[in-house]
């Protein structure tokens, strides 16, 4: 066996839904619990694009996008349907939000984000 092909020691968190693990490039990678692949595998493209947004545009966290998203609503005219796309991704993000914490992961771990 190539030391290349040794996975480093991995560390189970207390919710026991994903471990970490070294990468030989020294990254660490998140490796999934079945709870987590599937809910991953079950995202819309809609849940994706709003993993990305948070990871990309709000610093990793949901409650800045939540924010943002409700205080577009209350502060400014709208398109009729674009509010209730607003309320679909807090609606989204909210059920994102809660599996998060469920299983003290970040999904963006796990969303390809190119």
């Amino acid at each position: 066996m190539r030391p290349e092909d040794m996975a480093e020691p991995t560390e189970s968190n207390s919710k026991g839904g994903e471990t970490a693990r070294r990468a030989s490039d020294g990254t660490s990678r998140q490796v999934a619990g079945k709870a987590v692949s599937d809910f991953v595998n079950g995202l819309s493209g809609e849940q994706q694009m709003l993993v990305i947004l948070k990871s990309q545009l709000y610093g990793g966290s949901w409650e800045p996008m939540l924010d943002d998203l409700r205080n577009r609503l209350t502060g400014k005219p709208y398109i009729f349907k674009l509010a209730n796309r607003i309320h679909d991704d807090i609606e989204r993000i909210e059920r994102m939000q809660a599996f998060e914490a469920e299983h003290n992961i970040d999904l963006a771990d796990y969303v390809d984000l190119q």
